[in-house]
């Protein structure tokens, strides 16, 4: 109970606050975007760059980490793809952004936040460590196989895949400000201190505004689509992923500290970004966005069950 307070209500309660100040009329629909902007394309960007240009690679870089989380993620994307296509005779296209919304975890807005209140913010190297190739992975994951799948019976353009995917990560700005930290870093370049301390200064913007900027954007979503299919996500995304994480992570022997931080980031509820994937291409939009709702509600109390059992 104690964490359901002091750790995981705080976060829940500023997206609670986005939400009803948005819902109210108090804090315009124009001002969520422009604030959701701000986080996306600026606070979280230098949140990462920074991260990523002063942590040691070598260390953090744990193969066994990376193997425990992505494995277990792409495990979840391929048990939502085939829930999608046998249990409920959904079309492929629209298995293929099912499997996106079971794969996508909200790493930044949700997995950082719990993680730095639950443990501290020394407790967040393995975070960022799986973060710095989230998107990329993820995106990859997503694009070439819907591409794949729209290429059916019409020969697949490996080129068309691989410029469609190089497309949306250089429109990234979290890709950009992650290749300047790796950049910065395995470079052993000098920041100077004026801009490092400037961007720390937006660095600690980014969580708190972002969660309130959350709230705010779940009041354009309605719970709407195939319930069933939503439920699904949910037991994919708060359950199954990180009790796969738990099983990985002690067969890897991770520490305690990159343990902690893989199986919460695993734990938490899809992120916006998977309406983006639906939204690109024109795909199960209703589904995946009310499973980005649902679950983010939902994820209160799951997380609250995973961080009781953690060690």
């Amino acid at each position: 109970m104690a964490f359901l307070v002091t750790v995981i209500l705080p976060v829940f309660l500023l997206i609670g606050a986005g939400y009803a100040a948005t819902r109210s009329g108090a804090f315009p629909q124009v001002a969520v975007d422009g604030l959701m902007k701000f986080t996306q394309s600026y606070a979280f960007p230098c949140l990462l760059f920074r991260a990523v240009a002063t942590f040691d690679i070598g260390e953090q870089f744990h193969a066994p980490l990376l193997l425990t989380y992505y494995v277990a993620a792409t495990l979840c994307f391929i048990l939502g793809f085939l829930a999608a296509l046998l249990i409920f005779r959904r079309e492929l296209e629209d298995c293929v952004v099912i499997g996106f919304c079971c794969l996508f975890s909200n790493t930044l807005m949700l997995g950082i936040p719990i993680t730095e209140r639950a443990f501290g913010a020394d407790a967040l190297e393995a975070n960022f460590a799986i973060i710095a190739i989230h998107a990329p992975f993820c995106y990859t994951l997503g694009i070439a196989v819907m591409e794949t799948v729209r290429a059916r019976g019409t020969g697949l353009n490996v080129l068309g895949i691989a410029g469609q995917i190089g497309r949306q990560m250089m429109r990234n700005p979290l890709v950009i400000a992650l290749i300047l930290g790796f950049v910065v870093n395995l470079g052993n370049i000098t920041v100077p201190l004026p801009v490092m301390d400037a961007v720390r200064m937006m660095q600690a913007a980014s969580v708190p505004a972002a969660l309130f900027a959350v709230g705010g954007v779940l009041v354009q979503y309605k719970i709407e689509g195939d319930w069933r299919v939503v439920i699904v996500i949910c037991i994919i995304t708060l359950l199954i992923h990180p009790a796969l994480v738990w099983v990985f992570g002690s067969m890897a022997h991770l520490s305690t500290e990159q343990f902690r931080s893989a199986l919460i980031t695993a734990a938490v509820a899809p992120g916006i970004n998977t309406y983006v994937f639906a939204n690109i291409y024109d795909r199960a939009k209703r589904v995946a966005a009310s499973s980005v709702l649902v679950t983010t509600s939902v994820a209160l109390f799951t997380v609250w069950f995973w961080l009781s059992v953690l060690p």
